[in-house]
């Protein structure tokens, strides 16, 4: 007996994503210049329009139109026959500041009791089944993504029609005990030139056909080798001759982007954590500082999860922690393993001891995880979860000419830190 579990992702281009980058790129321009700016950025985008709001409280000046048009055509919107373009979309700003009801909920005179920015409850997870301690179908998913990005900017001959909008779906078989046991169906949608155009004795509808099989024939025999040739040799057992594949099941996508539907910040939660294997607090991350707890207590749950995974406690662990506005203290840690646990203890003892282990007010989460660097437009495509953890230099300038270089840490979240200390506690 088996059961097929489901994950999407989508590209950098894809309408919701380019406003989760436009919003990251605000706010880390925002804390290049000042670690302690509040940052809540909301981002609209649509056919020739961007629109950007939120609440903003910071001793920096940011120019915001500048930094939507680098972001804009750093993705690849950079030709007027897309229909939005960074060079000419139009830009509307709607901001404020911050409200003074949370801003005293959040500033404390002792830091350490800074109080969690909104109530609400994060959820973190981690799984054995892939290397990174991800659930496989998000992770393939986002995989199948980045490739295609990365043909399209560096090796646009290989597939010299691609344009920026692009999602991906992949199902997965698994055996009664959770454990994956084949690839079952692959779907790649893709935006693309109308590189077949029809004339005299070729219709449309048969023009559009020959581009579909183009297309097709490409995501199986270049994209989707390099896909699975990134993977142990465990992984690429998973794909057989059995495997479905669709590829732009509707036959065309020429028009795509914000062009195509309008896009918003923080409306892909699922793409940006687990692919639905685990629950979700509701919260986006997008555009939000680290006061949000929405962003970094779902950092940190993660973190914990894939520590405990790492360590041998559980193969597979979900965690939740919730807090109330303005109290620094969780309102509740909670913890399941799924039955899958390798120590002798409850899972609410996994929990209590957890609390020994790692302190989780939003003040010890911010500085543990360093997240008051400019590091979040990394975090705005692919998912914010099951990514490498590097150091890297990030250039930023600002209106008045002032350039800064800062070195900072990505990911921080995805490192096994505190595997050792968790190992001490449970064994």
């Amino acid at each position: 007996m088996s059961y097929l579990f489901t994950s999407e992702s989508v590209s950098e281009g894809h309408p919701d994503k380019v406003a989760d980058q436009i919003s990251d790129a605000i706010l880390d321009q925002f804390l290049a210049f000042d670690e302690e700016s509040k940052v809540a950025c909301e981002t609209l985008v649509t056919t020739g329009q961007v629109m950007i709001s939120g609440e903003f409280s910071s001793q920096a000046y940011v120019d915001i139109p500048s930094v939507v048009r680098g972001v804009i055509n750093d993705i690849g919107y950079n030709k007027a026959e897309y229909l939005f373009d960074g060079n000419s979309c139009g830009i509307l700003t709607a901001i404020k500041e911050q409200s003074p009801d949370i801003h005293r909920g959040v500033v404390r005179q002792d830091l350490a009791q800074q109080g969690a920015g909104d109530q609400g409850m994060m959820f973190g997870y981690a799984t054995k089944e892939s290397d990174n301690y991800m659930p496989l179908p998000i992770e393939l998913s986002h995989t199948i993504l980045q490739e295609l990005s990365r043909i399209r900017k560096e090796e646009p001959d290989l597939m010299p029609y691609l344009r920026p909008d692009a999602k991906s779906q992949v199902t997965l078989e698994y055996n009664l005990d959770r454990t994956p046991e084949r690839v079952h169906t692959i779907v790649v949608s893709t935006q693309h030139d109308d590189f077949v155009k029809p004339h005299a004795g070729l219709s449309q509808e048969e023009a559009d056909r020959i581009m579909q099989e183009q297309i097709r024939r490409d995501i199986h025999s270049i994209l989707l080798p390099r896909v699975v040739e990134k993977y142990s040799p465990e992984v690429q057992n998973l794909f057989d001759n059995k495997v479905i594949l669709h590829v732009n099941p509707t036959g065309k996508f020429v028009i795509g982007g914000p062009a195509g539907d309008t896009g918003l910040t923080g409306r892909k939660i699922i793409v940006d954590t687990y692919g639905g294997k685990s629950s979700h607090g509701g919260g986006a991350f997008s555009g939000k500082d680290s006061s949000k707890v929405d962003r970094s207590a779902a950092y940190a749950a993660r973190f914990l999860a894939k520590n405990l995974v790492a360590a041998g406690v559980a193969d597979e662990v979900k965690i939740q922690v919730a807090y109330a506005i303005g109290i620094a203290e969780p309102v509740s840690l909670f913890v399941d393993t799924y039955g899958r646990s390798n120590v002798g203890y409850s899972d609410s003892e996994i929990a209590r001891k957890l609390l020994e282990i790692y302190d989780l007010r939003p003040y010890s989460i911010v500085e543990s995880l360093k997240l008051k660097h400019p590091i979040y437009r990394e975090t705005s495509a692919y998912g914010h979860m099951g990514r490498t953890p590097r150091s890297v230099i990030k250039h930023f300038d600002d209106p008045y000419g002032q350039a800064v270089d800062k070195e900072v840490e990505l990911f921080t979240w995805e490192q096994l830190s505190l595997v050792d200390e968790i190992k001490k506690a449970f064994f």
